[in-house]
């Protein structure tokens, strides 16, 4: 296979940033290599930035064992995946006035940085199909989380009919078909959380039908005691915000709460973030602040990449994928 990505990366990332991201790519090829799993955390809105392109074969070549992320991440991959020709790209968007974004909104245009999403499109071409999963399971007894919800639409296949890119860039496609376990706290801020609050309100659903963010952290617990060993799993963190905030808790949990003091540590920690560090602000701590909290320790790889997400990611992923 021609590296061409990968020997550019390690040619010209040299000092700085750059030298740091050479440096967590290796930690994290060294980190699955000793055998030892590893998390991914996507905050921010990195499946509108298309990440699965990369993301997708990271998961199918089993380079990741468990993702957090947020509500949106979640549904803006299959959003993606269904109404990809319906997008509109706004690379003037910092000249946008007030008037010009309001007339987006009454053109169904939800806009993200660049990038509107179609709400028609999106949403609703989703609502319909997975508001029949969650009456079937209410109606059957069953609860299920988020994500679960979500594999079940996926791999319905009433989906496919929608298709507008290649299936091979949705990650949450690949993490359906390996049914591969989802973090998604704070899923009720998301669009299909807010439709299912909606449902909710109008007496349509009970809020039980869906598996809550208590259920989580303990499904997690259990998860990491089972996976851990003695060798601890590894967290990488793109962007900060509650898809990293809220799994990087349960060691803390589990070895101070829970007294079980055997507890490994996160084993490897690497954040990308432009989130520079500040008063009071987590999301742009660095690494070492986190050895007081009881996530990481003294002997744990640490990396944190001050720089943008859409441009780190895939590069890190293409290096660790050979490309």
């Amino acid at each position: 296979m021609n590296k061409s990505i990968s020997n550019f990366i390690e040619n010209h990332f040299k000092h700085f940033n750059a030298a740091t991201l050479v440096d967590a790519a290796k930690g994290y090829e060294q980190h699955l290599n000793d055998g030892k799993k590893m998390l991914v955390s996507l905050a921010g809105a990195m499946s509108t930035a298309e990440l699965g392109i990369s993301f997708a074969e990271m998961i199918r070549q089993d380079k990741v064992q468990i993702i957090s992320c947020t509500g949106a991440n979640l549904e803006e991959d299959i959003m993606n995946l269904v109404a990809h020709s319906h997008y509109k790209r706004i690379p003037n968007y910092r000249d946008l006035t007030p008037t010009q974004e309001w007339d987006l909104l009454e053109q169904g245009l939800n806009r993200v940085t660049d990038t509107c999403i179609p709400e028609e499109e999106a949403f609703r071409r989703l609502q319909k199909h997975v508001f029949e999963i969650w009456k079937n399971a209410e109606e059957n007894g069953e609860r299920y989380f988020p994500h679960e919800f979500m594999y079940k639409l996926l791999l319905s296949g009433v989906l496919e009919q929608y298709y507008e890119i290649d299936p091979k860039n949705s990650w949450m496609l690949a993490a359906a078909k390996k049914n591969l376990p989802i973090i998604v706290p704070g899923w009720e801020d998301s669009t299909m959380g807010n439709i299912f609050a909606s449902y909710c309100m109008k007496g349509e659903l009970k809020p039980s039908t869906m598996k809550s963010g208590i259920e989580y952290m303990t499904f997690l617990a259990d998860w990491y005691t089972d996976n851990a060993e003695d060798k601890g799993i590894g967290f990488f963190q793109i962007g900060g915000g509650i898809a990293g905030d809220f799994p990087i808790c349960v060691v803390p949990m589990l070895y101070q709460d829970m007294e079980r003091t055997d507890t490994p540590f996160w084993s490897y920690f690497c954040q990308i973030s432009d989130s520079t560090t500040s008063y009071g602000s987590y999301s742009g701590a660095v690494p070492n602040e986190k050895i007081t909290w009881g996530k990481l320790d003294t002997q744990s790889p640490k990396y944190i990449i001050e720089s943008d997400a859409t441009i780190v990611a895939p590069l890190i992923f293409a290096y660790l994928l050979g490309w």
